[in-house]
């Protein structure tokens, strides 16, 4: 398919791309570029510069599907503004993706994410299961799906992945999921600290097995992913955090475990059950668990070198409010 990658710069993203070119899809890119500061290895997309907001039916025309990975990343980039996290992650995503099916475009696969789970606790949800988001990142999700929904019709189809906490290797690396940053902090500080008392719930699953579930949908016939949530991951990839960091001790095990002075709650706890995505999406086979992903982490950090010294160029919030600071990047996160 001739597919375009928004977000293609990003952490997903820059490992969507050549894995979708490697399945033999022609992809183009579509990226505004917000870390164009802070590559960990070659390979990156290079930005465009384009902002979701600003898209026309033109930029569109053209392809058969669209893979919508482009967002305010995560909770404490979506907590700076809440706002704006509705603008970027809700109200664009939507109009983009009316943009897309004006356009002629027939599949619309969404980057969703698990955390529209939120609260959900220690029992194992379907896509079945009420949304309980707790964060304007969770519930702008939530409002997407149900938007798309709207938009679906014969010539349309649009499907929701709703992705666990993704984690591994990636040329534009993030430091602010579990599992990378407690590997950072083992490799880059000979310690592991820990935020919270380690007790939530969080399903995983490797950047590299997400690239899997989308390249698999596209390859899929219509009928099994027409306006269709998918939980992303596979069986026995629930963790809490406190087991994340045992699996971090054990590969690096001079790194000592650091417990918080003050444990702030963490309301976010979720277990995900992803027997959908077996059975419906067979091909789909992930083949990272996170002991694996903890050891391809910890050898790319020490071949790397990484020093704690660096993990605000891989920090999606420090990285933002640096470009803000220096002038580079506006309040409303468009180029100056």
């Amino acid at each position: 398919m001739r597919t375009l990658v928004t977000g293609a710069s990003g952490y997903i993203g820059a490992v969507m791309v050549p894995f979708l070119r490697a399945a033999g899809h022609d992809v183009e890119t579509f990226d505004l570029g917000l870390y164009r500061s802070g590559a960990f290895a070659p390979g990156v997309p290079t930005p465009d510069g384009r902002d979701i907001r600003e898209a026309t039916v033109g930029d569109l025309e053209g392809f058969d599907a669209v893979v919508h990975l482009a967002a305010l990343s995560n909770d404490p980039v979506g907590n700076l503004n809440p706002d704006l996290t509705y603008e970027i992650n809700h109200r664009a995503t939507t109009a983009f993706a009316s943009l897309a099916r004006d356009a002629g475009v027939e599949r619309f696969l969404f980057a969703s994410s698990c955390s529209l789970y939120g609260a959900a606790g220690a029992q194992a949800v379907d896509e079945e299961a009420p949304f309980a988001p707790v964060t304007p990142y969770g519930d702008a999700k939530v409002l997407v799906e149900q938007d798309l929904s709207r938009l679906a019709n014969d010539d349309f189809s649009p499907t929701y992945f709703r992705n666990a906490t993704v984690y591994g290797l990636s040329p534009s690396l993030r430091l602010d999921v579990v599992v990378n940053n407690l590997s950072a902090w083992a490799v880059g500080t000979g310690r592991i600290v820990l935020l919270s008392d380690g007790t939530p719930w969080r399903p995983q699953v490797h950047v590299e097995d997400v690239c899997r579930a989308f390249a698999a949908a596209l390859d899929a016939s219509r009928e099994r992913v027409h306006d269709e949530a998918f939980n992303v991951g596979r069986s026995g990839e629930n963790y809490q955090v406190r087991d994340i960091a045992a699996i971090v001790a054990k590969a690096v095990p001079d790194a000592e475990l650091e417990m918080p002075d003050v444990i702030e709650p963490d309301t976010r706890s979720y277990r995900v059950d992803f027997g959908k995505i077996e059975s419906q999406l067979p091909e789909f086979e992930p083949v990272w668990t996170v002991p694996s992903g903890v050891e391809q982490l910890v050898d790319g950090f020490r071949t790397a070198g990484l020093r704690e010294e660096d993990f605000g160029r891989y920090t999606r919030l420090s990285t933002i409010n640096a470009e803000v600071a220096a002038g580079a990047l506006s309040q409303d996160l468009t180029w100056l």
